[in-house]
C-alpha cells in the first residue's frame, strides 16, 4: 500500500498573551488534509539552513494565510492601513517558495500565501483594497468563514477550473489585500467580478496554484474545494 504523502502547511504567528504566544494554523487547514488522505505537518518559521530538510521531509506544501507581507519586499513604503506583518516569516517563506518553484513538488497558496507567491515571482500588491481600489464587494467578509459570499470567474481552460470541473465557483472572502501587478511566470486564471484577481497558475509547473479565498474552511460542503485538496494529496502522491 502506498504512503499516505505529508503536507506540509505554512504557519502564522499568534500572541495572546504574555505567556501565551507561537504559531499557528487554523485547524480547517489540517481538517482538509486529512479528510483527502494526506498527512498534515505544521511547518513554523525556521533557519534558511532548515528548507531542505523541510523540502525532503514534505511531498506538498501549502502557503497559508496569515499576516501581511512586508511592503519592502516588493519596494513599496507601508501603506497607513498596513497590518501586522512578521519579518521572520516574510524571509522563511519567501526562500521557501523559491526553493519550491525549483521543484516539482505540488503548491497550493491560499489568500496570504497566493499574494507571497506573486511578491516572489516580482509581483506586487494592493496593500489595502477598501482604501486603494473602490469595489461593490466587500472582499473581509464579517460571516463565518464558511459561507460563500461573492463568485469568482475561472478561465475555462485552466487546470484550476479542470480539477474544480467547473468555469466558475462562489467563494468565502477575508482578505483586505491583493494583487496588483502579476509576477513574472505567473497566469491570471479568475477573477471576481470587480476585477481582482483571485486565481493563479505557474507556467510549466503541474500544480502550483493560489487561490485568494480560503477553499480549507469551505471543504466540508464544497465539492470544489473537496477536489482542490484531492487533486493536491494526489499530485503529492506522485
Amino acid at each position: 500500500m502506498k504512503k499516505a504523502p505529508v503536507i506540509g502547511i505554512t504557519s502564522a504567528f499568534i500572541h495572546k498573551t504574555l505567556n501565551t504566544e507561537g504559531v499557528y494554523v487554523h485547524h480547517d487547514y489540517h481538517r482538509a488534509v486529512l479528510s483527502s488522505g494526506g498527512i498534515p505537518v505544521l511547518l513554523p518559521p525556521v533557519p534558511l539552513h532548515v528548507i531542505p530538510s523541510y523540502l525532503k521531509l514534505c511531498d506538498g506544501f501549502i502557503l497559508s494565510g496569515g499576516e501581511d507581507v512586508d511592503p519592502a519586499h516588493y519596494g513599496q513604503p507601508p501603506h497607513e492601513k498596513l497590518g501586522f506583518v512578521f519579518q521572520e516569516r516574510d524571509e522563511f517563506e519567501l526562500n521557501l517558495t523559491t526553493a519550491l518553484l525549483r521543484k516539482p513538488k505540488p503548491v497550493l497558496a491560499i489568500c496570504r500565501g497566493l499574494q507571497l507567491l506573486n511578491i516572489s515571482l516580482g509581483g506586487t500588491l494592493w496593500q489595502d483594497l477598501p482604501s486603494q481600489r473602490s469595489s461593490p464587494i466587500l472582499h473581509d467578509q464579517k460571516s463565518h468563514r464558511s459561507v460563500p459570499v461573492h463568485h469568482v470567474t475561472l478561465s475555462p481552460q485552466s487546470r484550476l477550473a479542470a480539477i474544480l470541473k467547473s468555469p466558475s465557483v462562489n467563494v468565502n472572502s477575508l482578505h483586505h489585500q491583493g494583487i496588483d501587478r502579476l509576477g513574472k511566470g505567473l497566469v491570471d486564471v479568475g477573477h471576481s467580478s470587480d476585477g481582482l484577481i483571485e486565481a493563479v497558475e505557474m507556467e510549466g509547473k503541474d500544480f502550483i496554484i493560489g487561490v485568494q479565498w480560503h477553499p480549507e474552511s469551505m471543504v466540508p460542503e464544497s465539492n470544489e474545494m473537496n477536489r482542490l485538496f484531492s487533486h493536491l494529496v494526489y499530485s503529492a502522491c506522485r
